[in-house]
């Protein structure tokens, strides 16, 4: 089965504070992302910018507009592979998300979504 993982975080409370808190907050991921990349179970993960756009129908018409810039926001998107929502919760609770003891100042969290339909290659090379 897989599963799409949806990261969070609050946007303003990390504005908030000096780069360079956020910098060594951020330099603390890698090893936790070596440990969640290990079980081979992490098909795909994005890290997601800021800035985004919302694009939906409305009156009949395609409109685009621009996103609550404050706030909660996403911060990361990946999908796993797992035998069911347990073994993808364990998994998923090995992503810096939850891991990074300083991501609860700044509302880190994950949903866990079970996929029920999927068309992606596994290899998924980007630049």
């Amino acid at each position: 089965m897989k599963f799409l993982c949806i990261g969070y975080y609050n946007a303003e409370k990390m504005d908030a504070k000096p780069k360079g808190v956020i910098e060594t907050v951020m330099s603390e991921c890698g090893p936790h992302l070596d440990t969640f990349y290990k079980t081979g179970q992490v098909l795909l993960d994005v890290g997601v910018e800021q800035g985004e756009k919302q694009v939906r129908r409305n009156s009949g018409q395609v409109k685009v507009t621009a996103s609550q810039e404050d706030g909660e926001k996403i911060g990361s998107v990946f999908i796993l592979e797992a035998g069911n929502m347990e073994e993808a919760i364990q998994v998923a609770s090995l992503h810096p998300s939850v891991q990074v003891e300083a991501g609860e100042e700044f509302d880190w969290r994950l949903e866990v979504h079970r996929v029920h339909t999927y068309k992606g290659d596994r290899n998924l090379k980007t630049t």
